[in-house]
């Protein structure tokens, strides 16, 4: 089973609402008062449906399965062309807006909102309870594809972020199991503070510009982001309930990271390498960061690492913001009826526990196919599907892109984490940003 990978969808850059207009359907038996309808059964011998697929997300053989059991059903041919990343956001747009258009994209889960507030994609909520097939998927994959109460892609899969932390570090701090609570995780991490005293590590690495981890102390708090009043979204970090899920994260990350992480991001320096040069005993990021921490240090085995969701002060895990894929229908393509099968059958149970998990090794798209998964997971992987279980998604917002662009969200934790301005200020300054930005999106 290969890593689990994070995919890039969620800073894809999209910085503007796409030109492509709504487009009604060609042949499709969509409801247009949105009643629950069944996906069409129908043949399409001679056919050919053109899906877009994103180079790394799936494996030849899950493509094959769903395009085995699609033509089988429908007689039709299935064209899989796949995409990269460079460019792939004007490529996808410019696409979606002709006639020539693929059938089905695979789409990062926050590019989703920015296309269907257009019409670009087709509307699929008359036949969301048949494409769930009686599963219940993950927030953080359906809310992103969810705008203005309508559904406009099918979860795919997903991967979600947990703490790995050293076991050999912790052990020497007298620690020998991994947090259950945050009272827990706090008493750990006061001990190997204690234990290792240098100014430069950090007991848990939380740089200030992590705003993936700082979302987590929000939604943990019962705030959020931003919420949409009559189509209006509306900055929503200076509600009480975001006001302390701020000043917590502040005083975690003041508390065990190194002051110099105050102002900067993980990629510079690599957080990965800094635990691997043991300056930090633990870490927040997805599980493909093994794979990077022992290959920085040799020395460094799977023994020696422990995973696990970090524990909220809500007494729950704190809610994860997955990455992942979900599939959109053009609006533009001639064979919705076609392309409904084809995505039904991608997000279907047997695909997703045989092959999104079983051979790609992502996490399925629905909290029973995480449970189906339990028994064949390794002790680091169970932390990443456990912490996926409770998840969360940026606003549905045409514009959201332009905030993770400009980059603002990165500055205001940075803000709050080092001192130049108080959760409050930072709070106000953000949420006139987001009403301003966000301005117009649905």
């Amino acid at each position: 089973m290969r890593n689990h990978r994070f995919t890039a969808a969620v800073a894809v850059g999209l910085t503007a609402i796409l030109t492509a207009g709504a487009c009604g359907s060609s042949g499709s038996s969509t409801s247009g008062d949105g009643a629950p309808a069944g996906v069409p059964a129908v043949k399409g011998e001679g056919k050919t449906l053109t899906v877009w697929v994103m180079d790394g997300d799936y494996t030849e053989a899950t493509m094959k399965a769903i395009n085995d059991e699609f033509t089988q059903a429908t007689g039709a041919k299935v064209d899989v062309q796949i995409q990269q990343w460079e460019g792939i956001t004007t490529k996808v747009s410019t696409a979606l807006s002709t006639s020539s258009t693929p059938d089905v994209l695979d789409l990062g889960n926050t590019q989703v909102p920015a296309f269907a507030a257009n019409g670009a994609l087709l509307d699929l909520t008359p036949y969301k309870a048949d494409l769930q097939q009686g599963r219940t998927w993950l927030a953080g994959l359906e809310e992103p594809a969810t705008v203005d109460g309508k559904l406009y892609a099918a979860p795919g899969f997903a991967g979600a972020r947990a703490v790995i932390y050293n076991k050999k570090t912790w052990a020497a701090a007298g620690v020998t199991e991994a947090p259950k609570t945050y009272a827990d995780l706090t008493a750990a991490l006061d001990k190997i503070k204690a234990k290792n005293p240098a100014p430069d590590f950090s007991a848990y690495y939380l740089p200030g510009q992590y705003w993936f981890a700082g979302f987590q102390f929000m939604w943990d708090a019962g705030g959020d982001i931003a919420k949409n009043e009559g189509g209006t979204w509306k900055g929503t970090f200076s509600s009480p309930e975001s006001q302390k899920g701020l000043n917590d994260f502040k005083t975690f990350q003041n508390t065990y990271s190194s002051k110099a992480s105050q102002t900067i991001d993980t990629i510079n320096p690599d957080q990965t390498q800094l635990f691997a040069q043991g300056k930090t005993s633990a870490i927040m990021a997805t599980a493909g960061a093994i794979g990077l921490i022992k290959k920085a240090n040799p020395k460094i085995t799977d023994a020696d690492l422990g995973t696990f969701p970090f524990p909220g002060q809500s007494g729950k895990n704190q809610p994860v913001m997955l990455g992942g894929s979900d599939w959109g229908i053009a609006a533009k393509s001639d064979a919705h009826d076609l392309a409904l099968q084809w995505v039904k059958i991608a997000a279907s149970p047997t695909v997703q526990d045989k092959n999104v998990f079983g051979v790609d090794g992502w996490i399925p798209n629905s909290t029973q196919g995480i449970e189906a998964a339990q028994s064949s997971l390794d002790e680091h992987q169970k932390a990443f599907f456990t912490a996926a279980l409770i998840s969360k998604a940026t606003p549905a917002a045409a514009q959201w892109s332009a905030i993770e662009g400009d980059k603002s969200i990165n500055q205001v934790f940075a803000d709050i984490a080092s001192g130049a301005k108080s959760p409050a200020d930072a709070a106000k300054g953000f949420d006139e940003h987001l009403n301003t930005t966000l301005a117009g999106g649905r």
